[in-house]
């Protein structure tokens, strides 16, 4: 515990330090920069004002020069540029210019009858440009002494003197000696404290260096900080490797002008040489690296005595502990030099041996019962056991004397149980199909992809539409010999022992006899149609008077004989229809067609029927739909239509309408018909679609053979549709006949 105690001190103790000298080294760093970003500042600032000093006093002299009027005498103009020469000791140069150019009147006579007229400043007076950029001394009246070794340089400061009519009539001009700015950079850079070795530069417009070190002055230099304070022209530091290699904390800030002042551009730079500005970092981290050792070895040190302290009382107890493991149960003295949390754990340590030695007493009376208790409890696992056996054994029985084959499959798919019939209805058995893929055994190999993704489905969502209900499939025995079978799957046992089990009972029987009725419905049918035929034309022609007039009772025979002919052609077409679905031969062929005119021939081919049933036909289509191309088979349509009229006029009453619309519900076309008859018997409503179904809702159902809903079912189907109906508001039934659009008239639309 000491020692953890101690590199745990130690540890946070140099990690604080670390964070903290971090911080402060950050902090200083930021603080070297921001200062010297200060004095470029002050600098700049220092260099506008005192530019625009002289700028104003130049403008107010060359005023001054121009109320004397042209008429003042050199003297008195020799006079006041005199006293301003004097006033200000960096004034190199001061005096008058005419307007051709030549200087009449100076301080001091320097440069009188000199020709200046093509000189910058005095041409760019005459334009309104009042401040030149540093420049050398080659125009000066006498030759100059150089300061430090350097020769001198100027600026420019020049204003037009007008006359009382505003013409102009010469131009004032001064030189500022380079040795102000010198001045200024001194007086910024002389409050830095020694040995930071702090260089100060200006720098102009096009990155010439006007002052600075004496390898650099002259020199145009493009620096990052130089971007910056011109881009942003405002104060700020950076550190940056310079073109000598070295690394610099440079603060830099542009000059803005001030006030009718507008500068020259100049960009102030002061540059520390970065080993030098981080000299107090390194000092600061030196000094916070040895207080965090000595801080460490204090903690370490407190850390070691607490630790015996706190653990001279913990040894105690654990000398008490050997005690009673060697069979000592006398009480712990109680020590009133321990702390709380020993006294608590003494006191809980006494209560435990307590506790136990109670518990050893009841421990020894609970063995003396235990033998007793657990014969009771084998008797009753192995009367639980036999009873499970039992069960077992029964349904093992009843499956195998089931009549049906039963598999048991596990979720993924491999046979985990196999009863005799499944042996005899597959020719595999019990020991050859236990541990092998269902699919491989009973499944024909183009219905694996389907078993397989019905496994997946239920593995992955708990659900499955093959469950608990009855469904026909093909299965093929040992042999490939493929046969219908009608299957039950439904789920049984918990967590991993989890399994499907599934009853196939052999329909192949039950198949072939269907087929025999549906061939011995279709011969029957065809070979009625024939004669039928004959008879119904046999019946147009009598009825028409071919065969002589008819009058009477033979005309009412014959009417009779007519319709009951006519609805044995219709049923003999219904139960050809329903062999050929039977069959599988019952296809559309449809082709891209407007839906209408299929609504309006048909309406118009049953308003005879309308007409007799006293049953108005209403129809109504929106008029976007005229024009819309549907993929349908235009025969195949009007049957079903016909259908769904014929039912709506048998049922709806006399002197009301049947409704025939069509619209557009999203992605599909929808044909409703709708009548106002008694409506469709609840119980009678699940089975409306099957065949021969007749609901039992009057006389006029007996004329139906109960085919046309299970035929039209089938016959929009065929065209990817859906046949259902509902209740229509107020009384009736509305059938709807939905026909989808195809992806290329819905894009159509789209656009």
């Amino acid at each position: 515990m000491a020692l953890a105690t101690s590199v745990l001190c130690a540890i946070l103790t140099l990690v604080l330090v670390a964070l903290v000298q971090s911080q402060a080294r950050n902090h200083v760093r930021d603080s070297i920069g921001q200062s010297l970003g200060e004095l470029a500042q002050q600098a700049a600032d220092k260099l506008d004002r005192g530019l625009y000093e002289r700028y104003r006093e130049i403008r107010l002299l060359a005023r001054h020069v121009a109320d004397l009027g042209p008429g003042a005498s050199p003297q008195v103009q020799r006079g006041l540029l005199d006293d301003a020469y004097r006033s200000y000791a960096y004034y190199g140069w001061l005096g008058i210019a005419s307007i051709d150019g030549e200087v009449t009147v100076s301080a001091k006579r320097l440069q009188e009858g000199t020709d200046v007229g093509s000189h910058p400043w005095f041409t760019n007076a005459l334009v309104g440009n009042h401040v030149g950029d540093v420049r050398g001394a080659a125009v000066a009246a006498r030759p100059l002494p150089a300061l430090d070794g350097e020769a001198q340089r100027f600026i420019d400061l020049a204003f037009p003197i007008d006359a009382p009519d505003g013409k102009r009539r010469g131009v004032l001009g001064a030189h500022l000696t380079w040795e102000w700015a010198r001045d200024i950079e001194r007086s910024v850079t002389g409050g830095v404290q020694a040995g930071r070795h702090v260089d100060a530069l200006i720098v102009d417009a096009r990155g010439l260096v006007l002052l600075g070190p004496a390898s650099l002055q002259g020199q145009v230099i493009d620096t990052d900080s130089l971007r910056r304070a011109r881009a942003r022209r405002a104060t700020g530091h950076l550190m940056e490797r310079w073109p000598d290699g070295k690394h610099y904390v440079v603060g830099y800030a542009q000059t803005n002008g001030h006030a009718d002042y507008p500068g020259l551009g100049w960009t102030v730079l002061l540059r520390q040489d970065a080993d030098n500005a981080y000299a107090p970092v390194r000092e600061l981290g030196g000094y916070a690296l040895w207080t965090g050792v000595a801080l460490a070895l204090l903690f370490s040190v407190t850390g070691v005595l607490v630790a015996n302290w706190i653990t001279r009382p913990i040894k105690k107890l654990q000398d008490y502990a050997d005690h009673i493991r060697l069979g000592a149960a006398a009480p712990l003295p109680p020590d009133a030099r321990n702390y709380d949390e020993v006294r608590s754990l003494a006191d809980a340590l006494d209560s435990l041996v307590a506790e136990l030695m109670r518990r050893g007493r009841e421990l020894e009376e609970l063995n003396r019962t235990l033998e007793q208790r657990v014969g009771v409890r084998t008797h009753e696992l192995a009367s639980a056991l036999a009873t499970v056996q039992q069960n077992a054994q029964h349904i093992n029985t009843i499956i195998e004397t089931a009549h049906d084959a039963f598999i048991g499959v596990d979720l993924d798919g491999t046979v985990t149980d196999w009863n005799t019939q499944a042996e005899r209805m597959f020719g595999w058995r019990r020991h050859e199909a236990i541990g092998r893929p269902l699919a491989e055994l009973t499944v024909p190999a183009r219905y694996h992809d389907s078993l397989y993704r019905a496994l997946h489905e239920y593995r992955t969502t708990g659900q499955t539409g093959a469950l608990n209900r009855r469904l026909e499939r093909i299965v093929r025995t040992r042999q490939g010999q493929e046969f219908a079978i009608e299957m039950t799957a439904g789920i049984a046992g918990i967590g991993e022992r989890t399994f499907i089990s599934i009853f196939l009972h052999d329909i192949s029987l039950r198949k072939r006899v269907d087929q025999m009725k549906n061939e011995l419905v279709a011969t029957v049918s065809h070979e009625l149609r024939t004669p039928l035929t004959s008879m119904r034309a046999s019946l147009s022609l009598l009825k028409s008077g071919a065969a002589g007039p008819v009058e009477g009772e033979v005309q009412e025979l014959i009417d009779i004989a007519q319709r009951h002919c006519e609805r044995l052609v219709r049923l003999v077409s219904d139960m050809l229809d329903v062999e050929k679905i039977e069959s599988a031969r019952f296809t559309a062929h449809p082709k891209p067609q407007p839906l209408p005119p299929v609504l309006f021939d048909t309406v118009a081919a049953m308003r005879v029927q309308a007409h007799g049933a006293q049953v108005g036909l209403r129809v109504s289509c929106a008029p976007d739909l005229e024009q819309l191309m549907l993929e349908v088979d235009r025969d195949r349509i009007t049957q079903v239509l016909m259908n769904l009229l014929s039912n709506a006029l048998k049922f709806a009453p006399a002197h009301s309408a049947v409704d025939v619309s069509l619209v557009r519900i999203g992605a599909a076309l929808r044909i409703t018909v709708a009548d106002r008859g008694p409506g469709i018997p609840p119980d009678f409503r699940d089975r409306i679609f099957q065949r021969f179904a007749q609901a039992e809702n009057g006389v006029k159902c007996k004329s139906s053979s109960g085919l046309g809903l299970a035929i039209s079912r089938q016959i929009v189907g065929e065209h990817g549709g859906e046949l259902w109906f509902e209740d229509r508001a107020g009384g009736g039934t509305s059938f709807h006949v939905d026909l989808p659009l195809q992806a290329s008239v819905m894009h159509a639309l789209a656009h």
